[in-house]
């Protein structure tokens, strides 16, 4: 697999990453952001690529353990290297494993918490990306919401959460998916590309055998009226949380 190193975060973090297939974008970033880990708690990642998002979240959260499975072994390696070359591996190990056979690899509630960027699209709606790592990832050939979905019900305790970031026009499907599998809508932002425009993606948490009761939040607009990035997008590059100085 052709790949290249990439800096991340303003240069935190560097990551291979495929030349042709899922690279580090704005909804990765955005995950790493909203997803949220309390000190000693487990972690994973359910289609975890090259790594981006769970060595974003170890730097973040440097008292917890984090996991990543993902399915596409030429990816695992990627990941592994990612950690070693970025000094995490103590922390971060990734997996070759089907997150659809997950408990054949896995406890019942082995994790506090779960994050996944699924396929937006699933293999009977949309067209297939001619490179075969990214038809995987984006398209839905090996893994569709509801495998994320069955998969993160059997991980996470109870009361666990799953951080999420999907597609804004499938956002009722999602809604559908997780709460079949009893994972309880929790916390909802969009992200809007500009302020007058439709949401691209919706970021959620949700809670396992949670109560009712959904938090609607302020959206995120990557671009404000002048066409310059928000602060609010600014600060998912910072492990603060922060938004870097502007130049």
């Amino acid at each position: 697999m052709e790949a290249t190193r990439d800096a991340i975060l303003y240069g935190l973090l560097h990551i291979w990453q495929p030349l042709k297939g899922p690279r580090v974008s704005v909804d990765s970033v955005l995950l790493a952001w909203y997803a949220r880990i309390k000190p000693g708690e487990r972690a994973i990642e359910l289609g975890s690529a090259h790594g981006a998002v769970s060595l974003i979240l170890a730097k973040r959260y440097p008292d917890c353990s984090i996991e990543g499975i993902e399915i596409q072994e030429e990816l695992v390696k990627l990941a592994r290297l990612n950690a070693a070359e970025n000094g995490l591996a103590d922390r971060v190990s990734f997996h070759c494993c089907d997150l659809r056979q997950v408990q054949h690899f896995y406890r019942n509630q082995s994790f506090h918490v779960a994050v996944a960027n699924p396929p937006y699209g699933e293999i009977l709606s949309s067209r297939a990306s001619p490179v075969w790592s990214e038809a995987v990832a984006k398209g839905g050939l090996l893994c569709s919401l509801d495998d994320v979905a069955r998969s993160a019900r059997h991980l996470l305790r109870h009361g666990g959460r799953l951080y999420m970031v999907y597609s804004a026009r499938r956002l009722s499907s999602l809604m559908v998916t997780l709460r079949r599998h009893d994972l309880e809508p929790k916390r909802l932002k969009a992200v809007h590309p500009k302020p007058e425009k439709e949401a691209s993606v919706v970021l959620l948490e949700a809670r396992m055998k949670g109560g009712e009761g959904l938090i609607v939040e302020p959206p995120l607009y990557i671009y404000d009226e002048r066409g310059k990035y928000t602060d609010e997008l600014l600060s998912a590059y910072s492990l603060e949380g922060q938004a870097p100085c502007r130049s």
